[in-house]
């Protein structure tokens, strides 16, 4: 095969859809994934409205199995319990999903090579630097390895990113990061039309235990349950993934099922970096998207639409890069993510310090749960779907954010 104008590494969505609209754009692209599809991946697998429309956008198929609609999201806390349509938007549809990665990364996988990607599994993709750029990439296949000099690079290895690393790319530390974990279960309403979160646990003997989490239906008789935590929140250092799975199914009603059946398979888990927290995002011929720029949602864990949308963003930059000849044109992929995401990610990171101090979310569940309105607005903004004259006034919330964090209560 003749080389690669452009190689992504990693066939997740963030990677997938990079190598799509690259694709789509005319360029020779491979796409390099170290599994085999179809292979599972840690996640909640829920997809809000904007992940909805990425993959819209790519002609994805929403008739196929495996793939369950939902309207919304109901929310527990203090003892009160609200369903929340997604909103009407007039951007973004008002509904979203649940989908095994283990379904949807090989499908998404496969739009990209209907558009003329080369996707290669099974591979191990290695750089090879030569004066500060990647000068090669060494692919190891069946313990052969060969050499292909692509002119540009998109990074999309997921959380840990050893590519990435390889790089100098490193998360900033002093920022928020996020700990999961999740495991499958059979259910009697894996058919429900809405994913489930709790905004607090509670162990088998009532008490209170730090982090959040959920319960979303898959709709073939199995639910994905997990637990989250984030390094803000009180006491985090000494919370136990596989504790809060416990706490999860002592928290869910009775009607999902989950105390009356073991998880189908052991919970797995991982960390989440969050809000762009990981650097240099791009380099002189390469760009980081999705986990491995830890394009994570700070206000919700979310993870596959930031995938999508920062793939989308990184090919629109390198294809302009490759068609001038000029990998400089990349640079404007750092702008991009700011313009596009900079404002908000901050707001979700004086969120979460937010509630890490104890007592804050009692208090915000006490007032905000008792307020349908406030409630639909905040399901807008965790979601990232405030319409655009609401994202106008951005900077007036994120002041607001602001002053309403220094008035909540420490203790």
């Amino acid at each position: 095969m003749p080389e690669p104008e452009a190689l992504v590494v990693g066939g997740g969505p963030a990677g997938a859809a990079a190598a799509y609209w690259l694709a789509r754009l005319g360029h020779a692209t491979w796409l390099i994934e170290k599994r085999s599809y179809p292979r599972d991946k840690v996640c909640g697998d829920g997809l809000t409205p904007r992940a909805i429309y990425e993959l819209e956008a790519m002609g994805f198929d929403f008739s196929l199995p495996g793939l369950h609609r939902c309207r919304g999201l109901r929310s527990h806390a203090g003892g009160i319990t609200l369903e929340l349509d997604w909103p009407d938007h007039p951007v973004y549809p008002n509904w979203g999903a649940v989908m095994r990665r283990a379904d949807l990364d090989g499908q998404i996988a496969a739009l990209a090579a209907a558009q003329g990607a080369t996707v290669l599994t099974g591979t191990e993709a290695r750089p090879i630097l030569e004066d500060g750029r990647i000068g090669g990439v060494a692919l190891h296949r069946g313990g052969e390895a060969e050499v292909v000099r692509p002119g540009l690079v998109v990074v999309a290895d997921g959380a840990l990113s050893r590519f990435g690393r390889a790089l100098g790319a490193q998360r900033d530390r002093s920022l928020p990061f996020g700990l999961g974990a999740r495991a499958y279960f059979s259910s009697p309403r894996s058919g429900d039309p809405y994913m489930e979160s709790f905004l607090d646990l509670h162990d088998a003997a009532g008490e209170m235990v730090p982090g959040y989490g959920w319960v979303f239906p898959l709709g073939d008789g199995t639910v994905n349950g997990g637990v989250g935590v984030v390094s803000t929140f009180h006491r985090w250092e000494a919370v136990n993934t596989r504790e809060l799975m416990v706490a999860l199914v002592a928290t869910a009603p009775p009607s999902w099922g989950l105390a009356d059946h073991e998880a189908l398979g052991p919970a797995a888990g991982g960390m989440l970096p969050m809000g762009l927290s990981v650097g240099p995002v791009v380099g002189p011929n390469w760009v980081l998207v999705g986990d491995a720029a830890g394009a994570i949602n700070p206000f919700n864990g979310e993870g596959i639409d930031y995938g999508l949308e920062t793939g989308h963003l990184a090919a629109r930059r390198a294809h302009e890069a490759l068609a001038a000849g000029d990998p400089g044109l990349l640079q404007s992929y750092r702008r991009d993510l700011d313009d596009q995401f900079g404002l908000y990610f901050k707001m979700g990171r004086v969120f979460v310090r937010a509630l890490g101090r104890p007592g804050v979310m009692r208090a915000l569940t006490r007032t905000g749960f008792r307020s349908r309105s406030l409630m639909e607005w905040a399901l807008k903004v965790m979601s990232n779907l405030l319409d655009p004259a609401e994202r106008s006034a951005g900077g007036a919330a994120y002041r607001l954010l602001e002053r309403t964090v220094r008035a909540l209560p420490r203790g």
